[in-house]
């Protein structure tokens, strides 16, 4: 019968698998989330393997995490940024797909009180973590380990440990940005940003900065704000607004798109035509920040992608528990979603129009 000859005399785990099958670990750990990188002799070995011990992906939660839970936690910045919304989504989605529970915890941009939710998760014994961090987190990364919890960083580089992380090409998406506006003949540029000690913030400036440099008919300002929220973009409409008619910027490219959003309705309000006047575009993709009368260009993060990829390389490493791990970085690649605010409303509509019968 299946399962009669489990060593531990229980629920068959991925090492019964792997030893029935005469595997890794880590191999079985592929047939079940990448059977594309195992020949199809291994697989059909290691579906054997589980037809004859009675394995079941649902299992795979207490094959990987002996003594903890079936749970991943996930602390993110803010669940005001749509960015966060979807990771969230794209990570509860995998997790679900793998036998696992998500629990998220957002730290309201509040760096103790993220410091308070790796605590609390990692006192409740989550099998392994997601960690988007608003500045390094090497203290948070040592907490976590340990207590023998795997830790992935999305949305960040960890300039003080080799760590597993999912992230957007934050310099891509200012150049991205910025190569956009000039493409659509625009040559005085306001860049608006702030908090430069948040990691994709920094990054994306040096993005557009390497962008201007490749055209040297272009001019560049650059307008720092304290609130990267809507406040610092009433800021950033009243400076273009105010400025000498023949000196003003011709698009303001905004780190956030709810400082995007700020600048529009405070140019709107000035008697400034947008994109007539003065094209805008944010860094985000925060859903938030579409709702108003002008549908604002931005640069897609690849959000819920990024989650999925969190939680793939988690599994990675609990299927490597005991052994040798490389950790490695996935880099997801950006991509300009254009809109009103840098097209025109003739050239959305042009885009939506139907094909003619």
């Amino acid at each position: 019968m299946p399962g009669d000859d489990l060593p531990r005399g229980g629920t068959p785990t991925l090492q019964d698998v792997a030893a029935r099958a005469g595997v890794s670990i880590g191999t079985v750990s592929n047939v079940l989330n990448h059977p594309e990188k195992v020949t199809t002799s291994t697989r059909s070995r290691v579906a054997a393997a589980i037809a004859e011990l009675g394995f079941s992906r649902n299992t795979m939660a207490s094959a990987l995490a002996s003594g903890r839970t079936s749970t991943f936690g996930a602390v993110v910045p803010t669940f005001r940024n749509s960015l966060f919304v979807d990771l969230a989504s794209g990570a509860q989605r995998a997790a679900k797909e793998r036998g696992f529970r998500l629990q998220l915890a957002s730290a309201d941009s509040d760096i103790l009180l993220q410091d308070e939710h790796v605590e609390f998760l990692t006192g409740a014994r989550v099998t392994g973590l997601l960690l988007a961090p608003m500045q390094e987190s090497r203290v948070e990364i040592e907490q976590v380990r340990r207590r023998g919890v795997p830790v992935v960083l999305l949305n960040y580089v960890s300039a003080e440990h080799d760590v597993c992380t999912v992230l957007i090409d934050n310099e891509q998406v200012g150049y991205l940005a910025a190569t956009h506006l000039i493409e659509l003949g625009r040559r005085r540029i306001l860049w608006v940003g702030g908090r430069y000690d948040y990691q994709p913030t920094t990054l994306r400036r040096r993005g557009v900065l390497r962008a201007v440099a490749e055209h040297p008919d272009v001019r560049l300002e650059q307008l720092e704000v304290e609130d990267i929220e809507a406040g610092g973009g009433a800021v950033a409409g009243r400076y273009v607004a105010d400025s000498p008619a023949g000196r003003r910027p011709d698009a303001v490219l905004a780190v956030t798109d709810m400082l995007g959003m700020g600048t529009i309705s405070t140019l709107i309000a000035a008697g400034l035509g947008v994109p007539g006047d003065v094209a805008v575009l944010g860094c985000d993709h925060n859903s938030a920040a579409w709702g108003g009368a002008i549908p604002l260009t931005s640069v897609s993060m690849q959000g819920e992608e990024m989650g999925e990829e969190g939680v793939r390389l988690l599994l990675e490493e609990l299927a490597h528990e005991g052994d040798a791990h490389a950790h490695r970085t996935v880099v997801l690649q950006p991509h300009v979603v254009a809109r009103e605010s840098t097209i025109g409303r003739a050239a959305m509509e042009e885009r939506w129009r139907p094909p003619a019968t």
